[in-house]
């Protein structure tokens, strides 16, 4: 009986996040100007790119997905990738000069001003990606945090900043990826809706 109580609370913290965000009319008000960022961006031949670590990175794969293969639409592809995927980059870039410039030197050759990064820390405070939103600031790419609470150091270099209003790891992870979906899923109605 008391692994249902723990289910239960579980659930009832995820529900109490997420209603945190149903009342937050500020971060509501940032999410509505994101997706209306991310539309003209597309619109305008645009590539977004994501980035995160460990399950932030599976997030980042995950909604990049979303805009290039199909939300709800049968449509075109929307041009949008994840950062981590090429493994060979990845680790070389790593071993030649820290992990922590991998994503900023992918980017440096790559992305051109108009593109969005979208940066996914529950912290806020991952090297590599701060790493990345400074490279991004210098070329002209517009840069969204996705984090949690505060911000951490992301929050100085993010055009938007989302923060989910939590400092628990799984209840912000679950949050970012609802958030991600409501950007997604009204991108796509957008542009093809």
């Amino acid at each position: 009986m008391n692994r249902i109580n723990d289910i239960e609370r579980r659930l009832a913290e995820s529900a109490e996040v997420k209603n945190a965000i149903l009342k937050d009319r500020k971060l509501m008000e940032k999410i509505s100007q994101t997706i209306d960022i991310i539309t003209n961006a597309f619109n305008n031949g645009s590539t977004v790119y994501f980035c995160g670590n460990g399950g932030s990175a599976a997030d980042a794969q995950h909604l990049a997905a979303e805009f290039s293969g199909r939300f709800y639409l049968d449509r075109p592809s929307l041009p949008s990738e994840a950062l981590h995927c090429n493994t060979s980059f990845l680790t070389a870039i790593s071993n030649d000069y820290g992990f922590e410039k991998a994503y900023a030197r992918l980017l440096s050759g790559i992305a051109k001003k108009g593109d969005i990064l979208v940066g996914i820390s529950t912290s806020g405070n991952s090297a590599n990606i701060v790493r990345a939103f400074e490279e991004c600031r210098e070329m002209g790419v517009f840069t969204i945090g996705l984090t949690g609470d505060n911000g951490g150091e992301m929050k100085k270099l993010c055009d938007i900043l989302l923060n989910v209003p939590s400092s628990d790891t799984p209840r912000v992870q679950e949050s970012q990826i609802t958030i991600g979906h409501i950007i997604c899923e009204l991108v796509e109605a957008n542009i093809f809706g």
